[in-house]
């Protein structure tokens, strides 16, 4: 029996050693880490073009990206994109703007304006805060023309 109990105590021992090296290993993996942190920071910032869709003025496309840095393993690669179809692309296809109603018509310019607020940039675009947008106000409502011209268009 003192050998059994012997060989439990070995047992136990042997268990306690190994947790022990296990602990030890992770935690040596856990200080490895900020070291690989360190050799990224060598690395600057992603820098992103814009998106280019690849038919047409909106869809899926890609986008290039570039950073520097002496020790970066990469510094550029290629990222797919999209650019939603319904967006308003004269002011970047990848800005989306929440519009405000149409104000009322100028009628020394014969437009009606309006303000949009950034809503959304997508891919981290540099998109303005504001922008305005004019139109034409359409027809125009005009005194009817009097006489025979007016007669002959009822007839």
């Amino acid at each position: 029996q003192q050998q059994q109990q012997r060989r439990m105590f070995t047992a136990a021992l042997l268990a306690l050693v190994f947790l022990l090296a296990a602990v030890s290993t992770t935690e040596a993996g856990k200080k490895e880490k900020p070291e690989k942190k360190a050799k990224k920071s060598d690395c600057g910032e992603w820098q992103w073009s814009v998106c280019v869709p690849t038919n047409g003025d909106c869809g899926l496309g890609t986008r290039e990206g570039t950073r520097t840095g002496a020790e970066c393993k990469q510094t550029t690669k290629t990222q797919k994109c999209k650019i939603p179809c319904n967006w308003k692309k004269q002011f970047g296809a990848e800005c989306k703007y929440q519009f405000q109603a149409w104000g009322e018509c100028d009628l020394n310019t014969a437009l009606k304006t309006r303000t949009g607020n950034l809503k959304r940039a997508l891919h981290n675009a540099d998109c303005q805060k504001t922008v305005t947008i004019s139109k034409p106000c359409g027809k125009l409502t005009k005194p009817k023309p009097q006489g025979k011209f007016h007669l002959l268009r009822a007839a």
